[in-house]
């Protein structure tokens, strides 16, 4: 049997607590967590989690065999990115000065520390690590059920600087203004960790399983 999701291991990231997340909201419907291109290519739908440093990220899904799977998949079916999975999906990263997978234009940046001050000037921690708000730029089918405003874990130093305004999907503030969420098509990836974000967490998830872009 086809799986419905496939989870991409390219040896980044929790999968197992994002393929948990998925089955729980999955209906029954086959989630697998794989590292074979071919179960990526016969799957039905496609996530990209990741934690690590995106040099190594990147140079593990080339030498995985994983790269071409995963930008077949992003070009043809529903596609969901996590965190790295967002980031890896723009053009360059200044962390290890790598390039991405060039899907989105625009650039992945590290935390300016001297604009990391909260509203009352207390210097603030980076990684951003914790609950924050995303405010939805306009209505996606990924967002039915989710307040405007609602609260997500982040764990991240680095945040995408989209060089295209009309794919943002989600904003967040930790400092500063960043992205937290972009959309594209049948593409739509989040910053934040909807597999450890509680009830939003897993409505966005339960929304992936019945998306058709």
């Amino acid at each position: 049997m086809n799986p419905s999701v496939a989870v991409v291991d390219y040896g980044m990231g929790n999968l197992r607590s994002v393929a948990k997340a998925l089955e729980h909201v999955a209906d029954g419907r086959p989630v697998v967590v794989t590292a074979d291109p071919s179960m990526v290519a016969a799957a039905g739908r496609v996530v990209v989690p990741g934690q690590g440093a995106m040099p190594d990220c990147m140079a593990e899904l080339q030498r995985r065999g994983l790269r071409e799977a995963v930008l077949r998949a992003a070009a043809e079916k529903p596609f969901l990115g996590i965190c790295i999975g967002l980031q890896m999906l723009f053009e360059h990263s200044d962390e290890g000065d790598v390039p991405g997978l060039g899907l989105l234009p625009g650039r992945v940046r590290h935390f300016p520390m001297e604009a990391m001050k909260g509203a009352a000037g207390e210097r603030l921690k980076v990684p951003h690590m914790g609950w924050n708000q995303v405010q939805q730029a306009e209505p996606h089918p990924l967002w039915d059920g989710i307040a405007d405003g609602g609260r997500f874990y982040f764990v991240h130093s680095y945040y995408v600087e989209p060089a295209a305004p009309d794919v943002i999907a989600g904003s967040t503030v930790y400092g500063i203004p960043f992205t937290s969420a972009v959309a594209r098509a049948n593409i739509f990836a989040v910053q934040f960790h909807p597999e450890k974000s509680a009830q939003a967490g897993l409505r966005l998830l339960r929304n992936f399983m019945h998306w058709k872009p």
